[in-house]
């Protein structure tokens, strides 16, 4: 399998260090094989070469040292100078045979008078193919040896002129021999294989890890552009910052541009929205201020159509800001103050009713990721709905884990019925149609806390009366506080 097909075989979806790891490994080992073959063979042949090229060398000396003694049998003039051959069964053995001799000869005994042996053969001879080479020709043959073992041979032909004026030559012609025994060959390939494999799989360790290293810092630079983009999701920034390699940087100036593009879009939807919202707010204030010097029954019902339509555009007005809002980066408010300036604000619009406004000690490192309009819109209708239904007290109080808000708002009033407070949340619906309002108050809450990620849940309070839960999404650190009243 190539390494084409290897990465096509990996899920699309794979991780691109997975596929580029993947990738490297298999033309590492594959190299290594390739390589690990290829040196291997030319060790082979070059040992093969050098254990026939000693066989001939001392084939050479074996005929230079060859002589003929007076009966015509063969000796040797000096013995030859390696001294394994005369060690019994040392691997490396000569013999010669008197051609003729042995031709005329059938008894083993017989036989052995026409030859003569290294003393390294000790009692065994070599038994080589019947076939003589021609004059002057080297042949080779892999042969039995002594204890079973397999020898590699060379042989040659060589004739002798005794100098007895003999008119045949053949008389004195000679089968002369080599033969080692083939461990001296493959040992040495097997000691550099071992060898080989064992310098091949450290370098293949070094490559793999030369490759998780080059991955890793090939990489960083995308992990890199995973954290400016956290920041940018998180709100800690505006774009994409930092210094990238020449291939990303084309992205990250594209990004940043379509994230200016989209702000600006965001921006000009909000201000029309606004417009709108003014635009429809004067001809509705000439409305109300025309019908309020009437007493009469067409007076009244126009003062109560243009306060709905008002709250109407209120509330789709704060829908669609907070709804660019979530999108928008590096806008945060921090609670504290805001919850502190809501409570004064309620105590002055509550104050005949003499109510506890009370706000428990929180963190002063509670964020809310979101503007401050918004968490005020939010907490407001909170804080006006739960001052409207209590008796005498209200408490405000809030944790947070890094992650989330979780603001508590508390009253000791009648509290709502638990099959009811599904119905009570929904827009334009009122728990008691003889306390003022238009019933948007808790359905704006819920609608923008669903709009920034977070939700809203009613529940019995400790104190008697209704417990709202407020959850929202939590920023890491706050920036300047948001001017409150």
């Amino acid at each position: 399998m190539s390494g084409h097909a290897l990465l096509s075989r990996l899920a699309p979806h794979a991780s691109l260090r997975i596929r580029l790891l993947a990738g490297t490994v298999f033309w590492i080992a594959t190299s290594i094989a390739v390589a690990a073959w290829g040196l291997s063979s030319l060790f082979r042949d070059h040992v093969a070469l050098q254990f026939h090229a000693e066989l001939k060398t001392h084939l050479d000396q074996l005929t230079a040292h060859l002589a003929v003694d007076g009966e015509g049998h063969p000796t040797l003039a000096m013995p030859l100078s390696d001294p394994r051959l005369s060690l019994p069964y040392s691997g490396l053995y000569w013999q010669i045979d008197d051609l003729a001799a042995t031709a005329m000869t059938t008894t083993s005994a017989s036989a052995l008078a026409g030859r003569l042996r290294s003393r390294s053969l000790w009692d065994s001879v070599l038994l080589v193919p019947p076939d003589a080479p021609a004059d002057g020709e080297i042949h080779r043959h892999r042969v039995a040896g002594p204890a079973g073992s397999r020898l590699g041979m060379v042989e040659r032909v060589v004739r002798i002129d005794a100098g007895t004026g003999a008119a045949d030559p053949a008389a004195h012609a000679f089968r002369l021999i080599v033969a080692a025994d083939e461990k001296l060959m493959v040992e040495p390939v097997n000691r550099f294989n071992g060898a080989l494999w064992l310098a091949l799989g450290i370098l293949a360790a070094g490559l793999v890890v030369a490759a998780l290293v080059q991955v890793n810092v090939g990489l960083a630079p995308l992990r890199k552009l995973r954290a400016a983009l956290t920041r940018v999701r998180d709100g800690d920034a505006r774009h994409l910052e930092g210094r990238f390699p020449a291939e990303i940087t084309p992205l990250v100036e594209e990004f940043n541009s379509v994230l200016t593009q989209n702000a600006e879009v965001v921006e000009r939807a909000r201000t029309q929205a606004g417009n709108l919202a003014h635009a429809l707010k004067t001809p509705l204030s000439v409305l109300a201020n025309a019908a309020a010097g009437q007493d009469d029954e067409l007076a009244r019902l126009v003062v109560g159509q243009v306060d709905a339509a008002s709250r109407q555009v209120d509330y789709h007005l704060a829908r669609a800001r907070a709804a660019a809002t979530p999108r928008m980066p590096a806008v945060r408010t921090a609670l504290q103050p805001l919850l502190e300036a809501l409570l004064r604000t309620m105590r002055r619009i509550h104050a005949e009713r003499q109510l506890e406004l009370l706000l428990l000690p929180i963190a002063e490192n509670l964020v809310f990721r979101g503007e401050a309009h918004d968490l005020q819109e939010m907490l407001g209708n909170l804080l006006d709905n739960a001052c409207k239904w209590a008796s005498r007290r209200v408490e405000v109080a809030a944790t947070g884990d890094g992650e989330k808000l979780v603001i508590r708002v508390d009253d000791d009033g009648r509290g709502i019925a638990a099959g009811e407070r599904d119905a009570v949340v929904r827009r334009g619906v009122r728990a008691d149609q003889l306390v003022p309002g238009s019933g948007l108050g808790l359905s704006i809450v819920d609608d923008l806390a669903r709009i920034h990620g977070g939700e809203l849940r009613l529940a019995d309070s400790p104190l008697g009366g209704l417990r709202a839960v407020l959850e929202l999404p939590a920023a890491g650190r706050a920036a300047a506080p948001s001017a409150v009243g």
